[in-house]
């Protein structure tokens, strides 16, 4: 059975039951991955009665970076350039003795992170207004001639979901998380920080 240890970058400063007893539900995406998932906060709105949920996944998000030019500046890659990198991302990470996998709506890595280091970890800009993603470099290697970068966010990766009538979890679009957030926000981060 794969080693299923939680992401690392997630506090350890939680509950025991972080790992033993903690809910764990499944995620599903359009192409039938899935993502197993703890639920670190689950709560029930009372004018609906509908449960929401936060959610973190049970292994490693890994994101993969193109160095671009010449100035060597990361870029982030669209889904669809994934597939044709996957063997090699993986070849790379298995040297670290992580399990590359693909899971819905993100790439994850069954294993033991490597512990971060000054030198491994950088700050990405993700926006126009200046905001950054911290994260921690775990490989590098090359696709037909192109460097890339093998990565884990070094602040815990969240997904927003619901419970659906059939007892399922679907993820909450971005759409219904605005729609939602001014009721749910304060609730889901309570005593999280």
């Amino acid at each position: 059975m794969p080693n299923l240890n939680p992401n690392p970058n997630h506090n350890s400063d939680q509950s025991p039951d972080f790992q033993q007893g903690q809910p764990i539900v499944t995620l599903a995406d359009n192409s039938g991955h899935t993502l197993a998932c703890y639920v670190e906060k689950a709560i029930t709105l009372s004018d609906s009665g509908q449960e929401y949920l936060l959610l973190l996944p049970v292994a490693s998000p890994i994101e993969i970076f193109s160095w671009q030019g010449d100035d060597d500046t990361l870029a982030d890659i669209e889904d669809e350039e994934i597939e044709p990198l996957f063997p090699s991302a993986r070849a790379v990470l298995a040297e670290l003795d992580l399990t590359l996998q693909r899971s819905a709506y993100t790439l994850t890595a069954v294993g033991n992170i490597p512990e971060a280091d000054d030198e491994s970890c950088f700050a990405l800009e993700v926006d126009d207004d200046g905001a950054t993603d911290n994260f921690q470099m775990l490989a590098q290697f090359y696709h037909r001639d192109q460097r890339y970068v093998a990565c884990t966010p070094l602040e815990p990766l969240l997904f927003f979901a619901y419970r659906t009538d059939t007892d399922t979890v679907a993820l909450l679009s971005p759409e219904e998380f605005q729609r939602l957030q001014p009721q749910i926000e304060d609730q889901l981060f309570e005593g999280l920080e």
